[in-house]
């Protein structure tokens, strides 16, 4: 990434698609996207266009996402959750328990449930081929611009806007250029912008496994010296499997036949719902925590796993993301509103402050929540167990939770209230 003046690059200046965007989105994912559909959907002056390396439809991915009360209030406002609805999945109850492998008796630390307001669950479990998907298609439908397969090689800063040049040599000329490229973003190595980085030794092992007797919507944590072991409900007599190990342990999980594996299952999760059989692909994601130390710089912007990538012990990860496009969107369309530049940083500095110290703490609180959980010391054990045991037991401790973890708490951008920009 260089910093000059647009009138070396000519081409920039004619964007694509009929003139020059007001954004420019690397990365189709879940919240690239929805980052475009947001402003298009505001503003439908504004120009949008999304840059995404896999063809669309062709990401094939076979996980599903715990979207949170909140996220679900801005897909339905996005007009995208009629779409998705029909596959996702309430999480009506959600068990916590601590024990070591070998325990015979696992007992319930927390339990928390029922609804937020009435007739609406904490979280739901989606699919996340079906929910990218249905993003795709209200973007298009709202006139985001989809540039795929295709990636961004480099940009150019200048006084008026930013030129965007693509690996096959097209240009692209925008006021504003987010990086929602993932964790490992080359955007923002480009960017300049540095993070802090832990690495957990951890994976996560995510699949999907079949049972005999159906979740009634429960999901249930198991804190294991390994790591978090998590099984969510999905449509049917399915579960989405979220297990975290040492990475040379998940690896060898991972390689074993099915039927060797469902015991390893059955060993961390019992037969409470009967007998388990892996259905699904399955693959182990290596994990660590990466905090961008800026997530902003003239006519740049980070937004999701680019700017904060961190553990999946609470499920926040993409509600997280999902966070971001909503207030990014709203900076966007407010700063238009008023005249203002999108791309000039006094106004993507507002967004900075909304978001970062959000993210920072999120990351914070799951890295300790990991390493509190790991320890086998009977000491940290016995006390751990009572505060979970004292949340469980105080009904404002518990609500405050369950707020938190429907992605309802701080100060929430007005898509995640069920409200228009």
């Amino acid at each position: 990434m260089s910093v000059t003046s647009l009138a070396r690059h000519p081409r920039a200046a004619d964007g694509a698609e009929g003139g020059p965007f007001d954004v420019v989105i690397a990365g189709g994912g879940t919240v690239g996207l929805s980052l475009a559909l947001a402003v298009a959907r505001a503003d439908r002056h504004a120009r949008v266009a999304v840059v995404d390396a896999t063809p669309p439809g062709g990401r094939g991915d076979t996980r599903a996402s715990a979207i949170a009360a909140a996220a679900r209030r801005m897909l339905t406002r996005l007009g995208v959750w009629g779409a998705v609805g029909g596959e996702a999945e309430p999480i009506r109850e959600m068990i916590v328990t601590d024990s070591r492998l070998a325990d015979v008796v696992r007992p319930v630390l927390l339990g928390f449930g029922g609804e937020v307001e009435p007739g609406e669950p904490f979280a739901h479990m989606v699919p996340n081929g079906p929910l990218t998907a249905a993003l795709t298609a209200a973007a298009e439908a709202a006139g985001v611009v989809l540039h795929a397969p295709a990636s961004v090689d480099d940009f150019t800063v200048g006084q008026e806007g930013v030129d965007v040049a693509l690996a096959d040599g097209r240009r692209l000329g925008a006021r504003l250029l987010v990086a929602a490229d993932g964790v490992r973003s080359r955007l923002r190595d480009l960017a300049g912008i540095g993070t802090v980085r832990h690495d957990y030794r951890q994976s996560g092992i995510v699949t999907t496994v079949a049972h005999e007797r159906p979740h009634e919507g429960r999901a249930v944590e198991h804190f294991l010296p390994g790591g978090p072991f998590a099984i969510l409900p999905l449509r049917g007599n399915r579960s989405s499997l979220v297990w975290t190990e040492p990475t040379h342990e998940a690896e060898r999980l991972v390689a074993l036949d099915d039927f060797t594996f469902a015991l390893e299952l059955e060993r961390r999760f019992g037969r409470q719902l009967g007998a388990l059989e892996p259905v699904g692909p399955r693959r182990a994601w290596p994990l660590s925590l990466v905090l961008a130390r800026a997530f902003v710089k003239p006519r740049f912007a980070l937004a999701g796993d680019a700017a904060h990538g961190i553990h999946p012990i609470a499920g926040q990860g993409l509600n997280l993301g999902f966070r971001d496009a909503a207030a990014l969107a709203e900076v966007i369309v407010e700063a238009r509103r008023l005249g203002r530049d999108p791309g000039g940083l006094d106004v993507l500095e507002t967004y900075e402050r909304w978001r970062r110290f959000d993210t920072v703490q999120m990351g914070l609180v799951t890295d300790a929540l990991n390493a509190l959980f790991r320890t086998g010391f009977d000491p940290l054990r016995l006390v751990r167990g009572i505060g979970l045991g004292l949340v469980d037991r105080l009904p404002a401790a518990k609500g405050a939770f369950i707020r938190e973890a429907a992605g309802l708490g701080g100060t929430l951008p007005r898509l995640m209230r069920g409200e228009a920009i």
